[in-house]
């Protein structure tokens, strides 16, 4: 009997792909991923909207007799707006292609760059929301205390110790901070780990993973910038200026005196000062700097210990007009990266999608009869919203 040649058909095209993609990033793999399954049948295009539901807080009250208080709770809106495509070129001969070999030449690559490119998106979304940092603006982070402040962070947040709390480094800060560490104790097992590969796995409390699509922001020329807050507003995303110039870009983080974290339960002050970033540049000058996470003053939801006081300096954190690398440790809840099923499109030569662990990716191939080529595309939708942005930290390099 002569073989059989099997020809690898559109789905196992798209599901190999997938499969790829959703391993082929730390951070990709680290986030909580969500998968709007409403566009399941028509699909989606662009601009769709998501309403994700915050946790709820209340207030703990004292005594025999009781205040009742409403469950209000809160909602962001994630925009699935971000379309991404990757274009291949590839003939039906190569379908007869064993899976594998197909993978590693056509499907691996493409699925590389896909992915590094959505990555590097979320990674820019958590370095311009983030409200915690550590490490020294500039210096390579290396030491253990470094990494185990940054765990402190979260603590003083609530944010679990559960196991999903992911530490991503530039391979510089990676290679450093493995270097840096090898003379602490360890399981053998892992220092021989860490000693033939050059990564860290784990410590203090974060799983350590490298990746080479973390930011780099320089910051803006802005200097000299007091706080115009006469009739602050709690609940307010904007803190108002009305000395300084230059301008500030988004990610750039400051403090203000007097204005520390709160226990989100207990609402007693952490002796922590508050760290603001900005959400959006600033073009700069007298107005309204945009800030990551809404203010409260008190309440269920307060997150500082006094409200903005008037005619108060900002602190800006690093220096002005000066580039830094973004390291980001984060608890996988603290970000949202969706994505909704393409439509698919009707008389072409190959057509799927796929979902699967919270990602949806189309795979198309149709005919270019002017050119005489079989052309493909694989295309993912989403959006990114970081929902807890206090459950993040920014380690400075």
């Amino acid at each position: 009997m002569a073989n059989q040649i099997k020809t690898l058909t559109d789905g196992d095209i798209t599901r190999e792909a997938l499969r790829i993609l959703k391993n082929a990033n730390s951070i990709i793999k680290s986030v909580n991923r969500q998968y709007d399954d409403r566009f399941a049948r028509e699909g989606a295009k662009n601009g769709g909207t998501l309403q994700i539901r915050l946790p709820n807080r209340y207030t703990v009250g004292t005594g025999r007799t009781i205040t009742p208080q409403d469950t209000t709770e809160q909602t962001t809106a994630l925009v699935v707006g971000t379309q991404k495509h990757v274009p291949v070129q590839f003939y039906s001969s190569e379908l007869t292609l064993s899976l594998d070999d197909f993978s590693s030449r056509i499907l691996k690559p493409a699925m590389s760059v896909l992915a590094s490119t959505v990555a590097a998106d979320v990674a820019t979304a958590c370095a311009s929301a983030f409200t915690n940092y550590v490490g020294t603006p500039g210096s390579t982070p290396t030491s253990f205390l470094t990494y185990a402040q940054a765990g402190e962070r979260l603590d003083w947040q609530t944010a679990p110790r559960d196991g999903n709390r992911s530490m991503i480094l530039n391979p510089t800060a990676m290679a450093a901070t493995a270097d840096a560490q090898k003379g602490l104790f360890a399981p053998a097992g892992t220092i021989g780990d860490q000693y033939e590969s050059g990564m860290l796995d784990k410590m203090t409390g974060w799983s350590f993973d490298m990746d080479q699509s973390l930011p780099t922001i320089t910051h803006g020329a802005g200097a000299s910038y007091q706080t115009n807050t006469p009739t602050f507003t709690s609940g307010s995303s904007t803190i108002a200026v009305d000395t300084g110039t230059g301008a500030l870009s988004a990610g750039q983080q400051f403090t203000i005196a007097g204005v520390n974290e709160v226990n989100p339960d207990t609402k007693a002050s952490t002796g922590q000062p508050k760290v603001f970033t900005v959400a959006s540049a600033y073009a700069g000058g007298n107005g309204n700097i945009t800030i990551s996470q809404p203010i409260y003053t008190s309440g269920a939801y307060q997150n500082v210990s006094a409200t903005i006081p008037d005619n108060t300096a900002l602190t800006l954190i690093g220096s002005a007009s000066t580039s830094y690398v973004r390291n980001l440790g984060f608890h996988r809840d603290s970000v949202v990266l969706a994505t909704a099923d393409l439509e698919m499109p009707k008389g072409v030569d190959m057509a799927n999608r796929q979902s699967i662990d919270g990602l949806s990716l189309r795979f198309v191939r149709f005919y270019d009869g002017t050119n005489d080529n079989f052309i493909g595309r694989f295309d993912v939708l989403y959006g990114i919203k970081v929902v807890r942005p206090e459950w993040g930290v920014t380690v400075y390099g």
